[in-house]
């Protein structure tokens, strides 16, 4: 739960709260720290004007809260940076009876700007009730409008924040409102229903299975009854409260990777005594049913604040930021090509990408020896606060700095070689598919088994016309819904104490002496290569049941046989053919599997190896599959589903990358 915590505190960077003091601080280091917050508090009531519970109206006559920070010359007017988001921003630390580390806000007024932090509707001291990204919609427009006819305002606005403070960001933007300027989202994966290949529906799938993640999540989130104060509460009355009631659930702890294992499913919060909520509730709201029981491609998804790429063009500048070892770093990447391609000018020539190597929400945490997982990555730092302000400089002041033209497109970075990089697209350009296929002699099974990776011709699918005939191989694995496949490591959000190492790169050696996973390698590199870009496998896989899963990772082996995972995908095969209807599987015949693309900038070297996994489940980073073909998540008994993947000129099941030469 500290973990839990901690993932939370960051996922409003770089606007984000201070920590509270660590328990192991001696009293001298206590107090120390406080007196550096009430220090930067009085910095910022010397140059700023604040405001704090301001309570904004909603056409509906529901209230946000927002605390804002402004320059105290009141001769101009200035650009607004605005942080909306779930989690908690209160300025007093109700436990030390003190203020929070205002650095951030101080920082945005010394530079000439209006900072307004305000709560999501149903979230601490805003009125109303939550759904999933704030829904309805109009709040975002309604605050746009509020804070541009302020008399202070200049009339520009830009976004910030990280995760839930960037999810509503992009259905926002598609609103067209005038006063909205510019967008920096950072981590927002929630907030991309469908795009490009991709329908998760705001990291609630992939490829169909559900991604655990926000279960634990919604636990924290979704109350439905929370104390409120009357609406005629006097803003002075409120912050005062704010000193004594910062209004932080705290939650009793659970231990979520005991509590995943409960089926069915859709009880998992009710059994740990969650409250009730959006999860597996109807609620009396604008989105419709319970989530566990929507489909992929249920209405319901595009009645709330998800961001949907065929209904909700964006057209204003955005500066993207993203991670490798994300929860969502392929819709992210699909996003920004999106926006890019489809925006009017001049904002489609002025969206910009950083891609780096952390953890969710992890930019600021990167070190000169970052470490991601158990894998270092060198140093892996950049100037945020350099760039971010940068940007709103030059689009919210209308500051000549020259940012778009020294900044490339794309900056990226490559694991392996473990350096920044630049490009003007994503993929960069030049990159070219390399097709590798599976091949074994039937006994991939384990780390110890005869399954192979083979380069085969630089085109996905070689002409069968000038193959030479190769007989079926087909490599059995068992998945038993009762005892699945364990995540290790991965791109990971939010996973509490779920699964080990929290994500990133860990070895996965260990994983792959478990018979249920097929593993598939590459002879040692020659010469090292550049894969930037998106990674599709392709599988030819039969059953003895008529719906199941099918999990893939890719991997660097290194000389020493350590085995660091890349990234990672998954598809239900009820939905092999697409989101929008469901086919099973006869037994035994062999289908074709394409799944959703990973993505990853890896420098394999010399004498490493290429390397994927097959498995039947990846859990908990996805639910399992019961493989009965029903409703799954009322479910609570599953069948074994012996699955192979076959390999031949027939069936030729194969991984393609994206390989960059320079």
């Amino acid at each position: 739960m500290r973990l839990l915590a901690l993932a939370i505190l960051f996922a409003i960077a770089p606007l984000a709260i201070a920590q509270r003091p660590q328990q192991n601080l001696t009293p001298e280091q206590t107090k120390a720290l406080i007196a550096k917050r009430e220090s930067i508090e009085k910095q910022l009531e010397d140059v700023a004007i604040i405001d704090r519970k301001v309570m904004v109206p909603m056409r509906d006559g529901v209230r946000m809260a927002a605390d804002i920070y402004r320059p105290k010359d009141t001769s101009k007017k200035y650009p607004i940076i605005f942080s909306r988001t779930p989690y908690n921003f209160n300025f007093w630390d109700v436990r030390l009876g003190t203020y929070r580390d205002m650095t951030n806000e101080l920082d945005a007024v010394k530079r000439g700007y209006v900072l307004v932090e305000m709560n999501e509707r149903g979230h601490f001291f805003s009125e109303g009730n939550y759904d999933i990204l704030g829904a309805p919609l109009t709040d975002a427009d309604d605050q746009f409008t509020w804070m541009s006819t302020q008399p202070w305002s200049s009339g520009k606005i830009g976004l910030i924040g990280c995760s839930s403070t960037a999810e509503w960001q992009l259905a926002a933007a598609s609103l067209g409102n005038k006063a909205l300027t510019t967008i920096i989202p950072e981590s927002f994966g929630a907030g991309v229903g469908k795009v490009g290949p991709y329908n998760e529906q705001g990291n609630w799938y992939r490829g169909g299975a559900v991604q655990m993640l926000f279960i634990d999540w919604l636990y924290g989130e979704q109350n439905q009854v929370r104390p409120t104060f009357p609406k005629d509460t006097t803003q002075a009355d409120l912050i005062k409260a704010s000193k004594m009631f910062d209004l932080a659930p705290a939650m009793p702890p659970v231990d979520w990777a005991k509590a995943f294992e409960h089926l069915p499913e859709q009880d998992i919060i009710s059994a740990v005594g969650g409250p009730k909520g959006i999860f597996s509730d109807k609620m009396d709201n604008t989105t419709g049913g319970a989530m566990i029981q929507r489909t992929p491609n249920d209405p319901a998804w595009r009645k709330g604040g998800i961001w949907q790429s065929d209904t909700m063009p964006i057209h204003v500048p955005g500066y993207w930021f993203m991670t490798w070892y994300d929860v969502s770093t392929g819709p992210n990447l699909a996003a920004y090509n999106f926006v890019r391609n489809d925006a009017t000018n001049p904002a489609k020539d002025q969206q910009y990408a950083v891609i780096a190597p952390t953890l969710h929400c992890g930019y600021k945490r990167a070190t000169e020896n970052t470490v991601v997982g158990e894998r270092s990555m060198g140093d892996a730092r950049l100037d945020y606060d350099a760039l971010t302000y940068a940007w709103f400089d030059h689009f919210l002041k209308g500051e000549d700095n020259g940012v778009l033209e020294k900044q490339p497109k794309v900056t990226y970075f490559t694991m392996g070689s473990n350096k920044w990089q630049h490009a003007n697209s994503w993929p960069p350009e030049g990159a070219k598919p390399i097709t590798l296929t599976l091949t074994s002699g039937g006994h991939a099974n384990t780390l110890h088994g005869d399954g192979k990776l083979e380069f085969a011709s630089t085109t996905p699918t070689p002409a069968k016309s000038k193959l030479k005939p190769t007989p079926d191989v087909a490599d059995l694995f068992v998945y038993d819904p009762m005892h699945p496949t364990p995540s290790y490591g991965g791109n990971v959000c939010c996973a509490a104490n779920t699964i080990p190492g929290m994500g990133g790169a860990l070895d996965q050696r260990k994983m792959e002496e478990r018979p249920d996973i097929l593993v598939y390698t590459s002879e040692p590199l020659k010469e090292g290569i550049e894969v930037s870009g998106p990674i599709t496998a392709t599988l030819y896989v039969s059953s003895d049941v008529k719906d199941t899963d099918v999990t893939v990772k890719v991997i660097d082996v290194l000389p020493d046989g350590t085995a660091y995972n890349l990234d990672e995908t998954i598809q239900r095969l009820r939905y092999r053919d697409g989101d929008d209807h469901t086919v099973w599987m006869e037994k035994d015949k062999v289908y074709k599997v394409t799944l959703s693309p990973m993505n990853t900038s890896n420098f394999f070297d010399a004498g490493h190896r290429i390397r994927i996994e097959v498995a039947g489940s990846n859990f908990p980073r996805f639910d399992r599959n019961l493989n009965t073909g029903g409703n799954n998540y009322d479910e609570t008994n599953g069948v074994v589903a012996h699955t192979q993947i076959h390999h031949s000129t027939q069936y030729p099941s194969a991984i393609t990358l994206s390989v960059v030469k320079h």
